[in-house]
């Protein structure tokens, strides 16, 4: 039966809290040219660049009278950051117009250019090829680190949780996966969700004078340091004795999203919870974390005021951090679907707030490239935190233990590589309960790791990315979807070349794989010694997959004792040795699939 909290979700998640808008936004053109290549199982659609925009619409129709929106499936917005895009959701053999339309803001797109014509091939019987070609003597560039930053985390009052899941502790198993996301992956900070909550019992009114306690606070906070992570202070939710309505709630632990019934109190808790982080800490280590300002006021189920309302708590909340020293980092707006970015630097740019950063959240597509309102507003300085990002925005969606969604991580770095300051996957573990607690092993959950702590593809996928080299090497993608469907990353290190190659479409349709989209890929390494030695580490449905290993194993709800251990033994990615013809290496991806690819000197 689903819970009340549920319910509500599903009901309010879709509505905006406040759709008015004072900002005006730029008239942007069209890009000035589009092509549309169709391939087998694919249309290409690639296009110019247009200074001012953040993304770009795909529209596509059976002539210029029907175009609309390309839908991917992801149940999120469907704009994405850059060109190319791979249209795998039409029907193999019909033509289509394609054209593509510049997005200032992500709830609204200017006009479309002028259509072009494309047809998906039909499948025959040998796969295509795709040639990646890497320049493995060049010089190099430092290879940017995107997942690096920091990573989402369920509430870290969890971390004091001695209630089990799946005969699980919770408290302890959060406590470790978080500890692996550190020393396996090297994430460098966690955000979560409600320091505020009243189960950490920081504010009470005692004969209606504020009192503060700290001490559920400091043993979060002293847990997470003591993992060599530092926090992003997510400020929210409303304390119940502080909040105008505290019947506004949202999840099943009942997050109050209210406005405060007094922002000078909201303004002194503020102060005194930075204070106290100070004070306990140090400043020099303070001044290296991020206080966030409350998460998803754009979404009617996270802030149940206006957004004029959620405006002015973020000037009295970027005031009373700023207030205990004024190079501490503050910022937002912490939106959902990359919305109200533009209002808040509009805003701030008016009434002098300070914005140090800019957090927003995505979900199904590569993150947006908001440097453009930055610029637009006059922040072109501040940092841009993608503090939630994934493959889907629904709990409890099979999609978030499939093998599709590790490549879809991949796909989703490598983008934000080099424009993006933090694209943080949400979350560490499905330890995680903002709907109720897991209900089986394998039940969709956000994690990158399980109850249990095993590793599901987006973990993989994150340890396949941690594998790449310091230095990016050129490469060149060519031939069936090349550059669109497959992509590839290329990098060195002293003795070593290593290079991802993946195979997706963001098509979520098509998540347990289409065959028509396998592809065979040939690695060129010239200048390579031919002596050097290759090998393949996957991530496919028959390496990496813990859904394949479950069901393998014919695992209920819940593994008994003896499956855990199986499952945690099986639970890998395969590595084979590759034979190198000359300067080559050739190679079967299937979509959804990666590889990477490393190239070693022979041993002496």
């Amino acid at each position: 039966m689903q819970s009340n909290a549920r319910a509500d979700w599903d009901e309010r998640i879709a509505r905006h809290s406040d759709e008015t808008r004072a900002v005006s936004l730029p008239d942007l053109d069209p890009p000035a040219w589009v092509t549309a290549v169709g391939g087998v199982g694919q249309v290409t659609v690639d296009w110019s660049p247009v200074p001012g925009a953040v993304g770009y619409v795909i529209l596509r129709g059976l002539d210029d009278s029907s175009l609309g929106p390309v839908d991917h499936h992801s149940r999120d917005i469907l704009s994405v950051p850059a060109p190319p895009y791979v249209d795998t959701t039409g029907t193999p053999g019909t033509t289509y117009r394609y054209a593509v339309a510049s997005v200032p803001e992500v709830t609204v797109h200017g006009r479309p250019g002028p259509s072009v014509e494309a047809t998906a091939l039909v499948a025959g019987d040998n796969l295509p090829g795709v040639r990646v070609t890497v320049d493995a003597v060049a010089e190099g560039t430092e290879l940017p680190r995107p997942w690096v930053p920091m990573v989402g985390s369920e509430r870290l009052s969890q971390l004091l949780c001695k209630d089990l899941t799946g005969g699980r502790e919770i408290g302890v198993e959060l406590e470790q996966a978080l500890r692996r996301m550190r020393d396996e992956i090297g994430v460098r900070t966690v955000r979560a969700h409600a320091i505020f909550h009243d189960d950490t019992r920081v504010y009470t009114e005692v004969d209606g004078v504020p009192a503060y306690d700290f001490a559920v606070v400091d043993a979060i906070y002293d847990k997470v340091l003591g993992l060599g992570l530092r926090p992003v202070v997510e400020l929210g939710f409303m304390p119940r004795e502080l909040a105008a309505d505290p019947s506004r709630t949202v999840f099943e632990y009942g997050a109050i999203i209210s406005p405060p019934k007094s922002y000078e109190r909201w303004h002194d808790l503020v102060r005194a919870l930075v204070q106290h982080l100070v004070d306990r800490y140090g400043l020099d280590e303070v001044l290296t974390w991020d206080f966030e300002v409350w998460n998803e006021a754009n979404l009617e189920v996270f802030w149940s005021g206006t957004k004029t309302e959620w405006l002015h708590l973020y000037d009295v909340t970027a005031a009373a951090v700023k207030s205990v020293d004024a190079r501490l980092a503050v910022g937002g707006p912490s939106s959902a679907a990359a919305g109200w970015v533009d209002d808040l630097l509009a805003h701030a740019a008016s009434s002098g707030a300070a914005v140090d950063f800019v957090t927003t959240h995505t979900y199904g597509s590569p993150p947006l490239d908001v440097r453009a309102s930055l610029e637009r507003h006059g922040f072109g300085e501040a940092r841009i935190l993608w503090t939630e990002w994934g493959v889907t925005p629904t709990h409890f969606n099979p999609i978030s233990d499939s093998v599709f969604s590790g490549v879809f991580l991949l796909r989703g770095m490598r983008s934000a590589a080099g424009r993006v300051d933090a694209l943080a996957y949400w979350v560490a573990s499905d330890h995680f309960e903002e709907l109720g607690r897991p209900p089986r092993l394998l039940h969709g959950g956000f994690g990158l790791q399980t109850v249990g702590g095993l590793a599901k593809p987006r973990f993989h996928a994150l340890s396949l990315l941690s594998r790449l080299g310091p230095v990016e090497l050129p490469v060149v993608v060519e031939g069936d979807g090349g550059g669109s469907l497959v992509e590839a990353w290329a990098s060195r290190d002293r003795d070593r070349i290593a290079v991802l190659v993946w195979n997706l479409t963001l098509d979520q349709s098509k998540a347990e794989g289409a065959a028509d989209l396998g592809r065979e890929i040939t690695l060129n390494f010239p200048g390579v010694d031919p002596s050097w030695q290759a090998t393949a580490t996957w991530l496919s449905e028959d390496s990496g997959n813990l859904v394949a290993e479950a069901e393998a194993l014919e695992i209920g709800d819940w593994p008994t004792d003896d499956q855990w251990q199986l499952l945690a033994e099986r639970n890998t990615l395969r590595t084979t040795p590759l034979e190198r013809s000359t300067e080559a290496v050739t190679l079967i991806l299937q979509m959804p699939s990666a590889v990477l690819v490393e190239l070693r000197p022979p041993n002496p």
